[in-house]
């Protein structure tokens, strides 16, 4: 099995990469701006690592990537829509259908009360992109599946619980540890059939 990673230097990526190569045997493409960022995890896995330099914006770039490969990872920041026009398209014209997208708690706020008003005010300038985008790839044909993770910790945990949309997001005032995004993330690449057109919104349990 073979998984692209689109924005491969994020922090959650980054978690992601160390767990797909300690904990599984998949071969990952890493498509990035600057490669030589993750030459030493190349360096460290020559066999299973590729590396791929592009922007996520140009579809011509993202279709050779894709070459090779079974699904599809993105975690990115910036003109969100944008790439997600570029990577839905780059997909349906070589018949890639999984993609794993990191998006944000309260992308569905103007559908239902996903999240109480006090955390809105400080997301709410930035989450736009995330809801534009989500909404296209919602709209595609692809067997997606968007993560709403809330803000990010460092914890060295992986402790997390699952709410789907329609759902009032739970504990949204804890911090969710980039570990357990990403043991999420390594868990819908490997499970064929597991939250397919599902939007999953993840946080820490209160204990």
């Amino acid at each position: 099995m073979k998984i692209l990673i689109i924005g491969a230097n994020g922090s959650v990526a980054r978690e992601a990469i160390n767990g797909f190569l300690g904990g599984t045997k998949v071969n990952l493409k890493l498509f990035l701006r600057n490669s030589s960022r993750l030459q030493s995890v190349k360096n460290a896995n020559p066999e299973r690592v590729e590396l791929v330099e592009g922007s996520a914006s140009d579809k011509e770039a993202l279709k050779k990537a894709m070459q090779g490969v079974d699904v599809v990872y993105a975690n990115l920041a910036g003109d969100l829509p944008t790439m997600a026009r570029s990577i839905i398209e780059a997909m349906s014209e070589t018949g890639l259908k999984r993609l794993v997208w990191i998006s944000s708690y309260g992308i569905h706020q103007d559908e239902y009360k996903e999240l109480p008003s006090r955390n809105l005010g400080a997301i709410s300038s930035a989450l736009k992109p995330y809801a534009d985008s989500a909404k296209l790839i919602e709209a595609s044909n692809l067997d997606y599946t968007l993560i709403r993770p809330q803000w990010f910790s460092n914890a060295d945990e992986i402790d997390y619980e699952l709410t789907l949309k329609g759902e009032v997001f739970k504990n949204p005032d804890a911090l969710i540890s980039r570990k357990s995004i990403a043991h999420l993330v390594i868990k819908l690449c490997l499970e064929k059939d597991f939250a397919i057109r599902q939007s999953l919104g993840i946080n820490k349990p209160k204990k």
